[in-house]
């Protein structure tokens, strides 16, 4: 990738000798890492180089009558006044001069502060305007006429004001295996950033599963990107999500795929270890028969704090557990947990986000067999 803010833009940090010389330094640092934890070779799944960010958020910086797009300095100083990211998806390259354009001829630039974009790979878009003032209804009749004539969604957000131009979601489309899954993925909430590295993420994670009568149990599930397809391989899934928006997303993705063996409850790990040990009733859990499962294989995809001491032990107790982290460090220390039960068999590095220092980590892992 070419960019010509190298060096002054703080989105990319590690930009010098190409995109191949970033990912050998993280591979490398990540080799040392886990090297306590694993031997082999760690797999590596790259990323594109240019156009690969399918979400971004831009400051919207104001210079007497003129607009510009800004992201912080690389230093941490200041900003820098930007006019193209070659990191963003190709939908979203394109509208980012025409929707700034539209915005400055129809006069709704006033206190607008951020723009934040969120595409599909089919090429929709939702844009969040930001703004420091109450939205009436001629900003909803402009931006209502700009949505039409880009093509586009949009979303006007002030202090607790959300105005929607069209919808609020995009509609994903995602390749695993050979089989097509559709996810919505809703403005404002968590959704993976990098479309092709999410593929083969979750390519990596059903390899070697080749349909089986067990049950799986997922923490963090989120919106279901993991759980959708994996219910194409398990007899059943129980799935835990503490965020309201992301489980009420999850049930209408898995509408969208047809699947029926997936039950999603919103309850923290905590409170979901307490219910499944029989410490405490949940009327959240009402009507879902625990006993009934058959569960050999536990799926955690944390955030960047990871796992605590007490979510690992619980997972230690299932024969199989794939975590997907976001965070090299928080999985370190929490291997040093899992590592007592279990074995390491699998490794893999994900570059969500190229030139950064940030690597997405897969592991496989099995109980050793005097803790079977």
């Amino acid at each position: 990738m070419n960019c010509k803010y190298f060096g002054e833009c703080g989105a990319c940090i590690v930009y010098e000798n190409g995109y191949e010389h970033q990912l050998f330094l993280k591979l490398e640092v990540n080799k040392e890492r886990f090297s306590p934890f694993f031997s082999d070779e760690i797999s590596v799944f790259k990323s594109l180089q240019s156009n690969y960010r399918s979400r971004s958020e831009f400051k919207i910086w104001h210079i007497e009558d003129e607009l510009h797009y800004a992201m912080n300095h690389i230093d941490k100083n200041g900003v820098v006044l930007i006019d193209e990211c070659p990191q963003v998806s190709k939908p979203i390259f394109d509208l980012m001069p025409k929707l700034l354009m539209a915005i400055k001829e129809n006069n709704i630039g006033f206190k607008l502060f951020g723009a934040d974009f969120l595409s599909s790979n089919s090429g929709e878009i939702v844009v969040s305007l930001l703004y420091h003032k109450p939205l009436d209804s001629l900003w909803r009749d402009i931006a209502t006429k700009i949505a039409s004539e880009l093509g586009i969604y949009i979303i006007g957000r002030s202090r607790k004001q959300k105005v929607v131009i069209g919808q609020d979601y995009v509609t994903e489309i995602l390749n695993i295996n050979s089989q097509i899954f559709k996810f919505n993925y809703i403005e404002n909430s968590f959704t993976q950033p990098n479309s092709i590295v999410n593929e083969q993420m979750i390519e990596w994670s059903l390899s070697g599963l080749s349909g089986t009568d067990k049950d799986l149990l997922e923490l963090y599930c989120g919106a279901g990107n993991f759980t959708i397809p994996f219910a194409k391989k398990y007899n059943k899934i129980l799935a835990t999500e503490i965020s309201k928006s992301s489980i009420n997303a999850a049930k209408v993705n898995m509408c969208l795929n047809d699947v029926e063996n997936v039950e999603f409850v919103r309850m923290g790990v905590e409170e979901f270890i307490q219910a499944l040990d029989g410490v405490r009733e949940f009327n959240r859990m009402k009507g879902i028969d625990i006993k009934s499962y058959t569960i050999d294989t536990i799926f955690v995809d944390p955030p960047r704090s990871g796992m605590d001491e007490t979510t690992c032990n619980f997972a230690s107790r299932y024969e199989n557990i794939i975590y997907i982290s976001c965070n090299p460090e928080t999985l370190a220390r929490d291997l040093t947990i899992l590592c007592k039960t279990h074995v390491v068999k699998e490794m893999a590095l994900f570059d969500q986000f190229p030139y950064t220092h940030h690597a997405e980590m897969g592991v496989k892992l099995t109980k050793k067999r005097n803790h079977l």
